[in-house]
């Protein structure tokens, strides 16, 4: 998956972070981490362009849920979930009102927006290694 660059000079939608493993999806124990993103990008993108190593198996194209996160804050300023990602999020463990794939939440608001990562998603096998 191909992951462009946040420019922090143009980016203005805040996003928060809330990681359950923190070391296993950055390397580090910050368990929140904040970062400011480009609308337009998707919460996965955002979160791999900030350290934050989401497991994405099919590459972010809605074909898997392992892209799957808790939107606590901010569901008016992400898009609404499409009929084809309802379908795959229902695939995903310790599923809850407010899962989502990461894939598909494309930012859409300034924010905030606040996204718990679970603890059994983390990307085992780094991209670009």
């Amino acid at each position: 998956m191909h992951v462009r660059p946040i420019d922090p000079a143009t980016a203005t939608v805040t996003i928060k972070f809330h990681l359950e493993d923190p070391d296993g999806l950055t390397g580090k124990g910050q368990a929140d981490v904040t970062v400011v993103a480009h609308r337009g990008m998707n919460i996965l993108e955002a979160a791999m362009a900030s350290g934050i190593d989401i497991e994405h198996a099919c590459g972010g194209v809605c074909a898997c849920s392992t892209c799957h996160v808790y939107l606590e804050r901010g569901a008016g300023d992400v898009s609404e979930a499409s009929e084809a990602e309802e379908d795959r999020v229902e695939e995903a463990p310790g599923l809850q009102r407010n899962s989502r794939l990461g894939c598909q939440c494309v930012l859409n608001g300034d924010g905030p927006i606040e996204v718990r990562v679970p603890a059994w998603n983390r990307n085992a096998v780094k991209e670009g290694h």
